[in-house]
C-alpha cells in the first residue's frame, strides 16, 4: 500500500513539475529588463568606489614613503576614475553612460599576454619529467 501511494503521489509531483509556464508579459520584461540595466549601473558604481579608494591608499602610501625617505620607482600611469553618474533608465533605451564607453578589446589586443621575450620561448626545457622530479627510493 505504501509503495502505490508512494508511486502516485512522485506521479503527481512530476506531472506539476512538468507543466509548462506562461509566457513572460511585456510589463514583466521592462522590470527585468530595468533591474539588469540597475545591477550593471551598480557595478560600474562599485567599480568607481573601488578606483577611489585604491587611489586615496596610493596617494598615502607615496606620501608616507617620501616623508620616511624611501626610494620610490617610477608608477605606470592609470586611467583616471570615471564617475558613472547617477541611474537613469529610460524604457527600452540603454543608458547613455553605457551607451557612449568604449567596447572593451579582448585579452590578446589588450596586451595582457606575455611580454615578447618570454612568449618566444617554451617555459619548460628539454629535460623529461623523470629528469627533472627523479622517483626517491625508499
Amino acid at each position: 500500500m505504501k509503495t502505490l501511494f508512494t508511486l502516485i503521489f512522485t506521479l503527481c509531483l512530476s506531472t506539476l513539475a512538468t507543466a509548462k509556464l506562461p509566457a513572460a508579459s511585456e510589463e514583466v520584461k521592462a522590470k527585468a529588463a530595468e533591474t539588469a540595466a540597475k545591477t550593471a549601473w551598480s557595478g560600474k558604481n562599485d567599480s568607481y568606489a573601488l578606483c577611489k579608494s585604491q587611489d586615496k591608499v596610493a596617494a598615502s602610501y607615496v606620501q608616507t614613503a617620501k616623508t620616511s625617505g624611501k626610494e620610490l620607482k617610477t608608477s605606470t600611469t592609470t586611467p583616471p576614475c570615471a564617475d558613472p553618474g547617477p541611474f537613469v533608465y529610460v524604457a527600452g533605451v540603454a543608458p547613455a553612460a553605457a551607451a557612449s564607453a568604449p567596447k572593451a578589446k579582448p585579452l590578446e589586443a589588450a596586451g595582457a599576454h606575455s611580454p615578447t621575450p618570454t612568449a618566444a620561448s617554451p617555459p619548460s626545457g628539454k629535460l623529461t619529467d623523470a629528469v627533472v622530479n627523479p622517483v626517491k627510493k625508499p
